[in-house]
C-alpha cells in the first residue's frame, strides 16, 4: 500500500463492502465487487469472495493497472484473465482478481463500486430502461451501457460510452456502477442512485410451507434459506417473467437458464421425471419454490433475488432476455466455473 492515506481508504472501502455485502437488495452471493485505486495499484474484490466477508476475510487483490489497460487497449485476451497481472507479493492465497477487474480499472475515479442492486436491476431488463432512467437520473452524469458479457467485452462496451464526468453506469441486464474519488463520495453517490431508481414491489401472498413439504416427499428438494424467494412463484406476473428465460448473468450463473415451473400435479420428484435432470430449483404456482438439496449459498441468495427482482418490474413492459448463445457464453466460460468451484467451497 503506497501511502497511510491509502491503506485508511482501503480500510473505509473493506466496511463499505461488507455493508453492501450485507444487504440482499443491493448485491448477492459472490456478484459485485469494489475497488481503489492506489497510485499504479488497483486493489480490487476477489473473485468468488463475498463483498459481505469484506471486514472478516482478506478478500482484496492487487493488480498492476498500467500493463492491464494496455492490454485492453490492444483488444488482448490477456486481458479477460487478471489474474496474470495480480501482484503476487501481495497476494499470498493466490486468489485471481474480479472478472470484473477490465471495467473498474477502465474507469478513471479512485473508487468503483459495482453492485447488482435489484431496483436498478429491475429497470435494466426492461426494453425501456434508457428512457425510464433518464427520467429518473436527471442533474447525475450517467451513461447506459447495453448488455455484454462480464469482463473484457463489458470493458470493451463501457469504453465506447465514458465521456468526461460520467459517474454513474446503468449495465443492461446487470446491474450498476457508482465512481467517485473517495470512498465517502462513491457511498453517497450509491446512496443517491439507488433511491432515485427505487420502486415498489408488488405484494405475493404468504407460501403455503405445508403443500411444499408434501411437494418434496421423500425427493432431493429442500425450501429455500430466504422465506422472500418463494414470491416469483407466488406472483403470476412475476412467474411469467420468470419461465420466460434469464434476465441477467449470475441467474445463469448460479441457478441454469431461464426457470422451471411445475405442471398442475407436479411434485418435484415429478418435474425431475419430466426434465431428465433435477433443476436447481422449481416454481410451484401458488405454493412457493423448492430448492434442490445441493444448491449452494450463492443458489439460494440468487433465487431470492429473482423474486426481489421481478416483483418490482413494470408488467406491462417489453423485457430483454439473454439469448441462448448469451447463455451457452456464460456457462462455458472459464472464470465462471472458477467462481462457481470458490462458491460450492466456501460462500
Amino acid at each position: 500500500m503506497a501511502t497511510q492515506a491509502d491503506a485508511q481508504e482501503l480500510a473505509a472501502l473493506r466496511a463499505l463492502s461488507a455493508s453492501i455485502g450485507l444487504n440482499p437488495h443491493m448485491t448477492q452471493a459472490a456478484g459485485g465487487n469494489t475497488s481503489l485505486k492506489a497510485g499504479d495499484t488497483l486493489w480490487i474484490k476477489a473473485s468468488g469472495t463475498w463483498l459481505k466477508d469484506a471486514l472478516s476475510d482478506d478478500i482484496m487483490v492487487p493488480v498492476a493497472m498500467a500493463p492491464l489497460l494496455k492490454a485492453v487497449e490492444e483488444r488482448n485476451p490477456a486481458a479477460d484473465k487478471p489474474q496474470a497481472f495480480a501482484i503476487d507479493e501481495f497476494n499470498p492465497r493466490g486468489l485471481r482478481p474480479s472478472i470484473e477487474t477490465t471495467v473498474h480499472a477502465l474507469m478513471p475515479q479512485r473508487v468503483v463500486l459495482h453492485v447488482h442492486c435489484v431496483d436498478t436491476i429491475s429497470l435494466a431488463v426492461q426494453a425501456n430502461s434508457e428512457a425510464e432512467v433518464a427520467r429518473r437520473l436527471g442533474g447525475i452524469e450517467w451513461a447506459y451501457v447495453p448488455y455484454f458479457r462480464p469482463g473484457l467485452p463489458l470493458a470493451r462496451g463501457i469504453a465506447e460510452k465514458l465521456r468526461p464526468g460520467v459517474d454513474v453506469l446503468i449495465l443492461g441486464n446487470h446491474g450498476l456502477v457508482v465512481a467517485a474519488e473517495t470512498v465517502a463520495k462513491a457511498d453517497l453517490l450509491l446512496r443517491r442512485v439507488r433511491s432515485l431508481l427505487a420502486r415498489p414491489a408488488r405484494v405475493a401472498a404468504a407460501p403455503d410451507i405445508a403443500a411444499l413439504t408434501t411437494l418434496a416427499g421423500d425427493s432431493v428438494y429442500r425450501l429455500p434459506a430466504d422465506v422472500e424467494a418463494h414470491a416469483v412463484a407466488l406472483d403470476p406476473e412475476s412467474r411469467r417473467m420468470a419461465e420466460a428465460g434469464s434476465l441477467y448473468p449470475d441467474h445463469v450463473i448460479f441457478l441454469g437458464q431461464g426457470s422451471v415451473v411445475a405442471k398442475p400435479g407436479e411434485d418435484a420428484a415429478g418435474v425431475a421425471a419430466r426434465l431428465g435432470t433435477a433443476p436447481v430449483a422449481i416454481l410451484f404456482p401458488g405454493a412457493g419454490v423448492l430448492m434442490r438439496g445441493d444448491a449452494s449459498a450463492g443458489a439460494d441468495a440468487m433465487q431470492r433475488c429473482l423474486a426481489d427482482v421481478t416483483a418490482r418490474v413494470d408488467v406491462a413492459a417489453r423485457l430483454n432476455y439473454l439469448t441462448a448463445a448469451e447463455n451457452d457464453e456464460l456457462v462455458n466460460w472459464d472464470a465462471e466455473q472458477y467462481r462457481q468451484k470458490l462458491n460450492a467451497a466456501g460462500g
